[in-house]
């Protein structure tokens, strides 16, 4: 199994549809940053329903050595960047984010890059989930935009 290096919004949409322990049954190491953790604790903070990091003893916070200091011009959070960060600094980590420019930016720079569809579709391979298609539908409640092609589309990779 691989590790992983999460953002704040894959954390966020698994807790809501109820998969954020798909996670430990797919990957070795879990890791996410204090730039997260904030995010989570600042939503918390202001009444939303965040999953609280230290709730989930499999998750364990890095953070990386270094921040690219060009990457501050960029339309991107503090905790896109530094997953990015640490994921450049632990290339053989998966890198999970949902955010286009987050993700083209970590693609850019050569990271295998993950989106919280491809965890569902993982966790279905893997045996964790019977079927996605219930956890799509949960997805658009718990805040996801997806397009009616996008959810036809995962429905098909994950023959539904």
């Amino acid at each position: 199994m691989a590790d992983v290096i999460s953002n704040t919004s894959p954390l966020l949409y698994l807790y809501r549809i109820g998969g954020i322990d798909w996670l430990p049954c797919l990957f070795n190491e879990i890791w996410t940053s204090d730039a997260v953790k904030d995010e989570l604790l600042a939503g918390s903070n202001k009444g939303y329903d965040v999953p609280n990091p230290a709730d989930f003893n499999w998750l364990q916070i890095v953070n990386p050595k270094s921040m690219p200091s060009e990457w501050l011009v960029l339309d991107m959070g503090a905790g896109e960047i530094s997953t990015i960060a640490l994921a450049l600094e632990n290339p053989r980590h998966i890198i999970l984010l949902d955010d286009m420019l987050a993700r083209r930016t970590a693609q850019a720079a050569g990271l295998e890059v993950w989106g919280t569809l491809k965890v569902l579709l993982e966790a279905k391979a893997n045996g964790c989930v019977g079927k996605v298609e219930p956890f799509v539908a949960k997805l658009n409640d718990a805040g996801m935009w997806l397009s009616a092609e996008i959810k036809e589309r995962i429905l098909v990779l994950a023959n539904e």
